[in-house]
């Protein structure tokens, strides 16, 4: 069975890539984990200066899969849950080294908030972006809403974290959640090309550059993705999330209460 997860090094550019195509490489607990470890390792080398995050297949990443929305492997609260995806997000957008993430297809929900805690997002013209949770009875919880508004503004975000609507390439790069759209064919070499030209640069000045930088918007972020955490620990717990999953079950409209 192949891994979930491959990672490769090319000379000071480490590239990590999602290995689930025929899920469109949703996230299962096996794969989240891996990621988590693999990322890890990744920003612990000393050879490498920089991270490319790619996908095999169709899409980027459509989010958590829907076979197991709701499922704690670890058999925990819906708050422990939360906080440790949430870690790892953080520990990308803080970590010293850059990140270049390379999308195509969907890059839905929590596929959607990987590729926001890149540093740079390169993007071909397949692009579907969307936080459609509000769809599912819950809210983003891995710093969507957050990233989002840092990138593309208030309103904008409420009107796709409210409305759970898809975004086009051309939109996301109107709107500045994507800096780069390019072809298809053209996607693989761009990325590698922006990448590989971080990579080369010194260590210490990409991680300078990048806490200062993050100095605008961080701290902010890392406290409305706290805030993230409390609404949806909340959510879980309503009877409008218990009927988004019914209805996900039977395939069928939800029919909310509205309060």
């Amino acid at each position: 069975m192949a891994e979930t997860i491959l990672s490769e090094r090319d000379g000071a550019l480490r590239i990590l890539t999602l290995n689930r195509p025929e899920r469109h490489n949703a996230l299962d607990d096996e794969t989240s984990a891996l990621f988590q470890k693999r990322l890890g390792a990744a920003l612990e080398e000393t050879e490498s200066s920089a991270i490319l995050i790619r996908a095999a297949g169709k899409s980027f990443c459509s989010g958590r899969d829907t076979n197991v929305l709701g499922h704690r492997a670890r058999d925990e609260s819906d708050f422990h849950f939360v906080r440790r995806a949430q870690e790892g997000r953080l520990r990308m957008q803080e970590s010293t080294k850059p990140i270049v993430a390379a999308l195509k297809g969907g890059a839905i929900g929590g596929g959607c908030e990987l590729a926001l805690a890149a540093d740079i997002r390169i993007s071909d013209t397949t692009l579907k972006m969307a936080l459609p949770e509000i769809l599912y009875g819950v809210l983003p919880d891995t710093g969507g809403t957050q990233m989002m508004t840092a990138l593309i503004g208030p309103s904008r975000t409420k009107y796709m974290v409210m409305s759970g609507q898809v975004i086009d390439a051309a939109t996301a790069l109107e709107w500045g959640a994507v800096d780069f759209v390019v072809p298809p064919e053209e996607l693989d070499a761009k990325a590698l090309e922006i990448a590989r030209d971080i990579a080369a640069r010194p260590p210490i000045h990409l991680a300078m550059a990048k806490e200062m930088i993050n100095l605008m918007h961080g701290p902010t972020i890392r406290t409305g993705t706290r805030a993230e955490l409390y609404a949806q620990s909340y959510l879980f717990q309503t009877e409008d999330y218990q009927e988004a999953r019914a209805a996900l079950r039977e395939k069928r409209a939800p029919s909310y209460k509205g309060k």
